[in-house]
């Protein structure tokens, strides 16, 4: 029960421990002496696992498999000193060294789980003297030379009488195995000159520690490390930096796309912002030259320069572009806004304000050969101090009326003036028309005085005739007329009794005029 405790809290300790992802850093002083404390450690556990070494087997029948477990702290506690006081090469491998001897320490925990777990369930004889447990098939590859298959070849042998040993192939396979692996270590080592860089980036090829040239994407031979390597350089990778450090890695978590807005997003006056800088701005007041302070956001789009030149220059010079483009804004930030006041600032010099700072930065990267190349500078937000915030709102909200009343204003008289030249335009068309019918009507009139003077000349009394009947004709298809004709009545005239009659006559009323009858005779 005890052994499977111990191994169950190894387990623990080297899960809870275990960690892919390393920072790169210097080590301190206390790394020296973790890397001390663990050198004397491992040196006290020698002197133990030397005491197992020499005891009589025996007196200790059990000094063998001690002895075995005991090389395993030391092991790991020498890999761990031997990580801490070089993992400030530069080189990843020591640090994930340390982790695999932890594995390798957590595989003999589980091992040994395993052991004392089963052997709850094997059967207890009292006659027969109980052997250890503590017996590690996986520690026992910590031997010279390395025997990791001596115990699956004595079992093999003490169960089937098969003599490993006397195989003609394994015994060959034995004799020829450290040459065919040196043969393949070697080949592996060579083949460390090929590096392959992908089609998005590119690389410096150093031989011997020199730079030699820049490689682009592809495979590229070389000399084998440790004389020749490639150094990986970005290619055209845009970042973005701010001009507050809080806008790192360990900034807000990412907000909820359905939940509310996160705080970074509030680009009120009235509010505290993350990623903002306060900044010393020139101002006046009450006529006297004083100063104030704002707050800003601007941040600054970069990336490593695309010549072969530039990327020499960041990979040799520049050993962190953003701390180096950080300070130079704030440099440039400083003087420029020395020469500003707070009305320039936030007025309509706003966006010459990002093409001035844009430009003062590249010509500090620029001289110092960092191989940096700023592409924009973009002002989030600048803004005023706080105890000027409400004012500035009131001003910049009666600038905001102002225009929209001068906006409102304009559009009413673009719709009178619109108004205006409809109706002038309508009014010209009238008068356009009514000209052209004038004028048409005097052009037909002309050309029928024509054409009647024409027929007079040519018909004379017959035209005239003939027009004054037409005339007679058009005058009289409407209108009502009485006939009088003296033949009607044959041998007699007709005569009216006018004596009868009362003016106006009305030649509608029938029967009311008395006609003289057909056997009166009446004297012209």
């Amino acid at each position: 029960m005890l052994q499977a405790c111990l191994s169950l809290l190894a387990l623990l300790t080297v899960y809870a421990g275990v960690s892919w992802d390393f920072e790169q850093s210097t080590p301190g002083r206390a790394a020296y002496i973790a890397g001390g404390f663990c050198l004397a450690l491992a040196f006290a556990l020698l002197v133990i696992e030397r005491r197992f070494a020499s005891s009589n087997l025996e007196e200790l029948p059990e000094a063998g498999s001690l002895m075995l477990l005991t090389r395993l702290p030391i092991v790991t506690l020498v890999a761990s000193a031997f990580c801490l006081l070089m993992v400030g090469a530069g080189q990843e491998w020591l640090t994930r060294l340390m982790v695999l001897s932890g594995c390798f320490a957590a595989l003999v925990a589980l091992e040994l789980l395993i052991r004392a777990l089963l052997a709850m369930f094997s059967p207890q004889n009292s006659d027969i003297e109980p052997q250890l447990i503590a017996d590690s098939f996986v520690a026992g590859t910590l031997r010279w030379p390395p025997r990791p298959f001596s115990v699956l070849r004595n079992e093999i042998k003490a169960r089937y009488g098969i003599d490993l040993r006397q195989i003609w192939a394994i015994s060959f396979i034995r004799r020829a195995a450290p040459a065919v692996i040196c043969l393949i270590l070697f080949i592996g080592w060579l083949l460390s000159g090929v590096s392959e860089v992908p089609m998005t980036g590119r690389g410096i090829y150093e031989r011997f520690g020199k730079p030699e040239s820049v490689v682009h994407s592809g495979l590229h031979a070389g000399l084998p490390w440790p004389f020749g390597r490639v150094v990986p350089v970005e290619n055209g990778v845009v970042h973005e930096l701010a001009t507050s450090l809080s806008d790192k890695k360990d900034g807000e978590p990412l907000a909820d796309a359905e939940g509310p807005a996160p705080e970074i997003t509030n680009r009120l006056w009235d509010g505290s912002h993350i990623s903002e800088k306060s900044q010393i701005i020139a101002s006046r007041t009450d006529g006297k030259q004083s100063f104030q302070i704002v707050n800003m956001d601007i941040r600054f789009v970069y990336r490593i320069g695309l010549s072969d030149q530039a990327a020499l220059n960041a990979a040799y010079q520049t050993s962190d572009p953003a701390a180096l483009i950080e300070s130079t804004a704030s440099r440039v930030l400083v003087h420029d806004f020395a020469a500003r006041t707070l009305d320039d600032v936030l007025g309509e010099t706003r966006a010459q304000l990002a093409v001035d700072i844009s430009s003062a930065i590249r010509k500090d990267l620029d001289r110092l050969n960092s191989g940096v190349e700023i592409l924009a500078v973009v002002v989030e937000a600048i803004h005023p101090p706080a105890g000027a915030a409400n004012a500035y709102h009131a001003v910049q909200a009666s600038q905001i009326t102002a225009e929209a009343l001068v906006a409102r204003e304009r559009g009413h008289a673009a719709e009178r003036a619109n108004d205006a030249q409809l109706n002038a335009s309508i009014e010209r068309d009238k008068a356009v028309a009514s000209a052209r019918e004038s004028i048409a009507a005097s052009e037909v009139a002309k050309l029928r005085f024509a054409a009647e003077q024409t027929a007079y000349d040519k018909a004379g009394q017959v035209f005239l005739t003939e027009t004054y009947f037409a005339r007679l004709t058009a005058g009289l298809a409407h209108s009502k007329a009485l006939i009088l004709d003296h033949r009607i009545g044959g041998n007699l005239a007709p005569t009216f009794d006018l004596r009868t009659t009362m003016p106006p006559i009305d030649p509608d009323a029938a029967g009311e005029t008395s006609a003289p009858a057909p056997s009166e005779e009446v004297n012209p």
